[in-house]
This record gives C-alpha cells, structure tokens and sequence, in this order.
C-alpha cells in the first residue's frame, strides 16, 4: 500500500510539473508597458526607419504589432515603397494596418485587405479597398485579385488559424508575381490549440515550412515535391519569430564552377 501511494503521488508531481513546464504565457504578459515604443524598437533591434514614426503617431485606427515586426516589414517592404505595387492583407481588423501601409507604400499603391467580419465595411475606400469573405474561400480570393490586377505583396495577418493559413498560401501563391513577397505572421499560433496547432503537432504551420526547405532543397534528394504549387517558384524562406517570409522568383537547378 505504502508503495502504490508513494508512485501515485510521484506521478500526480510529474503531471503537475509537466504543465508547469508547458504552461504558456498569455499574450497580456508581453505587454509593452513602457512610454516610449521608437525607443524601444531602437534599443532593441537597431532600427529607426519611418515605419516606427508612421506606427508610433498614429492618431486613427487602431494599430497592434509586435514592435519586432517593425523592422522586418521594413527589410522586406521598402523597395516597393513609392511604386504603383499591389499590396493584399489578410485581416482588417480595426482598419489601423490598412492606414499605416498607405502612409507607407505611398498613395499610388493598389492596396486591399480583406476580412470575414461584416463590421471591417466601414474601412472600404479609406486607407484601401475592403472586401468581405473568408481567407480560405478560393473564388472570393481569385476574385479579389481579378480586381487588383494581380498582387505583388501578399501579408497574411487574417485568422491564424492553422487550416486557413495553409489554403491561403496555396490558393495565392501561385498567383504572386515574380519578384513577391508573401509574408505570413502571428505564427506564434501554430504552438497553440485553440488555432489548430500545438507543439510538435502534425498540424503545426511549420511543418508546411519543414516541408518547404525539404522542396527547396530537392535537387539533393530523391523525395517529390511535397506542395508543388508554392515550391516550384519559392525561391527563398526566411524564418524570424512568428514571421515566415517566402519570395517568389524563377527557380533554377543549381550549378558550380571551379575558377583558378
């Protein structure tokens, strides 16, 4: 009896360490709770560009970012800024995104955004184009894109849900220009559940880029292309913290030269 009552306690200590272990943080404790944001967006990563300035004073709608997406956006944003490209955003929101990328990208840019939420109607022609429908809704997508003329930024910022974010990449990747950008962000999520996915789960969005860098590389191994249909033409990933950015470009297969 003293045997059985010493394992049961020894695992009901393993199961409560185990989830003390695995607890996650809530979004609340990562909080900025200083006064000044540029400063420590500066202090932090080195990075004072306008993008901080135009997030920073906004005075409209409202804005929520990670101040570390600051500088990322910028790094691959900025050579598109004063040009006639065509920008699309999964998610509205409160409409203050869609406001910091027209004061960004410039007023001869072809922005829309989209959402599910029938409140995001009032932002239509403001800052952008809104239209409303599902980020896994392939017609409803095609058919944006139909009205942008094509898309040449693609930056998902709409539901975070593991299922959703992995249609949208398929049904809209093909349809990127050469030369894009289709960035995805939040990725957080894909740890979490309650948006399909979990650590080490099967469903996590990261196992799609596993699969990616496995396509990338496919000149080196004798696997088939796992997703065809973004691989054929993803010429780079790169990986930051809850961001996955994939640039689209004609690939080549790979040669070397020895030069003496």
């Amino acid at each position: 009896m003293v045997t059985f009552l010493k394992t049961g306690i020894a695992q009901i200590k393993l199961k409560i360490n185990t989830a003390i272990l695995h607890k996650i943080r809530p979004i609340k404790s990562f909080e900025f709770n200083g006064a000044d944001i540029k400063k420590d967006i500066y202090e932090k990563y080195n990075f004072s560009g306008e993008l901080v300035d135009i997030f920073v004073n906004n005075k409209d709608r409202i804005i929520h970012k990670w101040h570390h997406y600051i500088p990322i956006y910028d790094r691959y944003f900025q050579g598109y800024r004063g040009k006639n490209i065509r920008f699309l955003e999964l998610g509205v929101s409160k409409g203050g995104s869609l406001s910091m990328w027209r004061k960004y990208f410039g007023e001869d840019a072809i922005i829309f955004g989209i959402d599910i939420e029938d409140t995001c109607k009032v932002f239509n022609g403001i800052d952008g184009e809104v239209r409303i429908g599902s980020q896994d809704d392939k017609k409803f997508l095609l058919d944006v894109l139909g009205e942008m003329g094509g898309v040449d930024i693609i930056l998902d910022d709409g539901s975070h849900k593991m299922k959703h974010i992995k249609k949208s990449l398929s049904i809209l990747f093909p349809h990127l220009s050469e030369g894009g950008i289709y960035m995805i962000e939040d990725l957080h999520t894909s740890y979490w559940k309650r948006y399909g996915g979990g650590f080490r789960s099967n469903l996590n969005f990261f196992n799609v880029v596993r699969d990616l860098i496995d396509d990338l590389h496919h000149w080196y191994h004798k696997k088939p292309l796992k997703i065809k249909d973004v691989s054929k033409n993803c010429s780079a990933i790169h990986i930051h913290d809850s961001i996955v950015v994939l640039e689209k470009n004609k690939v080549f297969a790979p040669t070397h030269s020895r030069v003496s």
